[in-house]
């Protein structure tokens, strides 16, 4: 939850912190800087390979608090950033200094016992679900409080002059707290032999929390592959590949969406507020977390991965193609179509690129479903 809290609390409010920077000449430039938020992956894709050799060299435990502690310090300075390159460079910083999110999910599997891990990984995914949920309702309610909360934030206080740093507080409030809980974190069961394998009981609890319990049945019918050279690793680089145009569309989506509804109407924008904006997302957060402890595993284990990605793909192009005539609508009916499209594709960007999917499964063992990557990667490109 402390990766997800200051990824998706920054998407109701990013259209009017960039126009409060006085950035941008013209309301309609806006969007033109509003790869604030991109900052935060761009960091994220330079260290994240980094952070996984510190994990595995100097263990996952000290990786945690280390990130936690970037939430508390960048996440504030974010919020009282009083101009756009402050913005921008601590949000980088958030990202670059943030790498606990592989590590953890490692940290998941090594200190549970063989018959809670897939619990103990499900639980991984289900708290970034639930910070879906959080997140957008304080960047949506907490946004510009000396508007909405006259009577408690005056015009002349610190959260009168910035209209950010109250959703950004509470974040980080949220994470010192977690940070100091780390310190009772067990000891990980990760050993620095270079020798050592990982077990086998650690990836079938990682596909097991994803597909069921047919997963061991899928691996048994596998042929093992080549890990000596990454790059030849044919399994593996065709599922990063896969997972990078999934995670492209889906991070384009969830920042444009933003930008689009709260941009004025005479702009082709659906003129929301940050509330508005922070009801969608933790909505479509909320149906994402019920669809995946309910209906996803049995969705799964019925139609397997390669088929739920092609059928996601055709859904996804579908509902995008319906936003055009939802900025049409207007009162109730435009809430309930709105809502209605965003949980959908959100479900379907879940399907195809989730914390825990196959494809990010792949990353850390490539010997597994060579023939389903193959024919996954046949299906896209």
């Amino acid at each position: 939850m402390c990766l997800a809290l200051p990824i998706s609390s920054l998407f109701p409010f990013l259209y009017f912190m960039i126009r409060d920077l006085n950035i941008a000449k013209r309301e309609e430039d806006i969007g033109y800087y509003a790869y604030v938020g991109s900052a935060f992956m761009f960091g994220r894709a330079l260290t994240s390979v980094a952070w996984g050799v510190v994990a595995d060299r100097y263990d996952r435990k000290p990786v945690i608090p280390m990130g936690t502690i970037t939430v508390v310090i960048f996440n504030t300075l974010f919020g009282l950033s009083v101009n756009f390159w402050m913005a921008i460079s601590t949000r980088f910083l958030l990202g670059s200094l943030n790498g606990f999110l592989g590590p953890i999910k490692a940290y998941a599997a090594e200190i549970f016992r063989e018959e809670h891990q897939a619990i103990g990984l499900s639980t991984v995914s289900t708290a970034w679900a639930i910070g879906l949920i959080i997140g957008p309702a304080l960047g949506g309610f907490l946004a510009e409080p000396a508007v909405k909360y006259p009577n408690t934030f005056s015009e002349g206080s610190l959260f009168g002059s910035i209209s950010i740093p109250l959703a950004c507080l509470f974040i980080s409030i949220y994470a010192m707290i977690v940070t100091i809980a780390c310190c009772w974190l067990p000891e990980s069961l990760h050993t620095h032999s270079e020798n050592n394998k990982p077990t086998e009981d650690s990836y079938d609890a990682l596909e097991s929390a994803t597909w069921g319990s047919n997963a061991k049945e899928k691996e048994q019918e596998s042929e093992p592959t080549s890990s000596g050279n990454l790059i030849k690793n044919w399994p593996l680089m065709s599922s990063i590949v896969v997972y990078c145009v999934f995670s492209l569309h889906d991070m384009a989506y969830s920042e444009i969406f933003s930008l689009w509804a709260v941009s004025p109407r005479i702009f082709g924008g659906l003129s929301f507020s940050t509330d508005d904006v922070g009801v969608v997302l933790a909505i479509s957060g909320l149906s994402l977390l019920v669809f995946q402890l309910t209906l996803y595993p049995f969705v799964g284990r019925f139609l397997g991965p390669v088929m739920i990605c092609q059928i996601a793909g055709v859904l996804s192009i579908i509902v995008l193609a319906s936003y055009p005539f939802i900025a049409t609508l207007s009162g109730f009916t435009l809430s309930l179509v709105l809502n209605c499209a965003y949980v959908i594709k959100n479900v379907l960007s879940f399907r195809t690129s989730p914390p825990n999917s196959n494809i990010s499964c792949s990353f850390c063992k490539t010997k597994l479903w060579t023939n389903t990557r193959e024919e996954l990667l046949m299906a896209f490109l």
